[in-house]
């Protein structure tokens, strides 16, 4: 079969790419076959292969993009500097300009192990996993707001200072951008993060958007994390955000995003009160106010869902479970007005 004739994929130019690999990756058979991997809800995923290498490929979507949520410079950066400090990333390979596909994209190599999507994948871990691969995740995390940014070459990787005001207000412009219908209570959920803002912590890597589903696990020992993926929201940040999203996730309000079986939601991981008790325990970090950073990570996910349902909406997602997303919007802003609640 001759290039022309391979089956096309939306948003890949295969002849475009084998220039680029060419040029920029070593060892290139010169050949390649791509499909596109499951899983994402935001930046398109491929997996891509000459026959004897597998890397995997990261762009924006097709449609419906906002601004800074979809920054694959900043996504390869931070993957590039945290190879080797004991957080483990795939190894970063190149990073493509929009001249090529005509929009930024990352490469990375592909590591192979197991993701954990749906409850059932989880349910199916052996006696223990399901523990070991909660708090193995807890521990990840812990390490990562360890890394000094910069020990990583990262010490100009974003503005620190006032990252919470700076999320509270960049989620509300997100949601302006991409809402399909009034909803009073973001508004008010909007509110209440503003006025109860917290000084922040010392300024670490913050991952955001970290989840069961955003990493590659060892498939003999699920307790072992081989990759953390999806690093395009990741800046320098307080790092009680990446912990109050985290938990966050483990809401049955957030499985519609996952066409309704987030492994995150089910009932079988340890309670979120315990995985913040082992948080705490790992980092030594004060969580007198975790309620603030749960709120402000349901009102992230309520956005990013809200995001989801807009471009399904428009008809530029690619892949499946995408028409159940809508639902979870009004639910998790629920959620975070309880969270928030004593505040």
């Amino acid at each position: 079969m001759t290039s022309s004739a391979r089956p096309a994929l939306d948003g890949l130019d295969l002849p475009a790419l084998e220039r680029f690999f060419t040029e920029r990756v070593p060892g290139f058979s010169g050949r390649l076959s791509a499909e596109l991997l499951e899983g994402g809800r935001s930046n398109l995923t491929y997996l891509l292969t000459d026959g004897d290498h597998r890397w995997v490929l990261r762009r924006p979507p097709l449609g419906g993009l906002t601004p800074s949520a979809h920054d694959m410079a900043r996504e390869y950066r931070v993957i590039a500097a945290l190879g080797g400090s004991g957080v483990p990333v795939a190894h970063a390979v190149e990073f493509g300009d929009d001249t090529v596909l005509g929009v930024p994209f990352s490469v990375v190599d592909y590591v192979e192990g197991a993701v954990i999507r749906t409850t059932a994948q989880l349910h199916a871990l052996p006696g223990g996993g399901i523990e070991r691969c909660a708090y193995g995740l807890v521990d990840v995390l812990a390490r990562l707001h360890a890394v000094e940014p910069a020990a990583v070459g990262l010490s100009g990787f974003s503005r620190p200072q006032g990252y919470l005001g700076r999320q509270i207000s960049r989620w509300l412009d997100q949601w302006t951008r991409v809402r399909t219908r009034p909803l009073a209570d973001l508004d008010t959920l909007h509110a209440k993060l503003s006025a109860a803002c917290p000084a922040e912590s010392a300024a670490s890597i913050v991952h955001g958007d970290y989840r069961i589903d955003n990493a590659i696990l060892d498939p003999d020992g699920p307790g072992t994390v081989r990759a953390i993926v999806d690093w395009e929201l990741a800046t320098l940040g307080d790092p009680l955000a990446d912990l109050g999203l985290h938990l966050a996730y483990s809401d049955p309000a957030f499985a519609p995003v996952l066409a309704g079986s987030a492994a995150s939601t089910s009932d079988r991981l340890p309670a979120a009160g315990e995985l913040a008790q082992h948080y705490a325990d790992a980092s030594g970090r004060d969580l007198s106010r975790l309620g603030f950073y749960l709120g402000l990570g349901y009102f992230k996910i309520a956005v990013i869902a809200e995001g989801i349902h807009a471009r399904f909406r428009q008809g530029v997602t690619r892949g499946s479970g995408f028409d159940s997303a809508g639902d979870a919007v009004a639910p998790l802003v629920a959620a975070g007005l309880r969270a928030t609640a004593k505040l």
